[in-house]
């Protein structure tokens, strides 16, 4: 799957469909804020080519921050971060023997100068709300909405 949607801000990358349960997540919490987001299925070692060309293509297609989900050798995230300058969040999968210990090891162990931002196993609210924190920081509209949103939980006073 390589679909791109026009106005996307968030790019959702997995390496299967099997996933879709940590992208519903984040989805959840993009929509809340008005993100527009788009999900693709590609993955580092069955299409490392539309991979990178995915990431390489994605900030001149107006995306802002990219979010790899991927589970057990967990290298989809640094894919796109190697391919690409934008924020790249990384959620390790919750699956395989390991119940996501490998994928959360793999994703944080990233070399110098390639970072990847990285999530607790399986958490993609925590993903979407760091992309809508990046994000805020040049969107006074979201911004707005982040505040609102931390005021509701207490954070914030006045």
């Amino acid at each position: 799957m390589f679909e791109l949607k026009a106005g996307a801000k968030v790019g959702i990358v997995t390496g299967s469909a099997s996933d879709k349960s940590i992208v519903d997540k984040i989805t959840v919490v993009l929509d809340e804020f008005g993100v527009i987001w788009e999900w693709n299925i590609l993955s580092a070692h069955r299409t490392p080519n539309k991979a990178g060309k995915y990431a390489r293509e994605a900030e001149s297609r107006g995306l802002q921050v990219l979010i790899g989900i991927a589970g057990l050798a967990a290298a989809l995230p640094g894919v796109l971060a190697g391919h690409s300058i934008l924020p790249v969040i990384g959620v390790p999968g919750d699956g395989g023997p390991l119940s996501g210990v490998d994928a959360l090891h793999s994703i944080v162990q990233m070399p110098p100068g390639i970072p990847v931002a990285t999530v607790g196993i399986g958490n993609g609210k925590n993903a979407g709300y760091l992309a809508i924190h990046i994000m805020a920081l040049q969107d006074a509209s979201l911004r707005a909405k982040l505040v609102a949103y931390r005021k509701s939980l207490g954070d914030i006073e006045g």
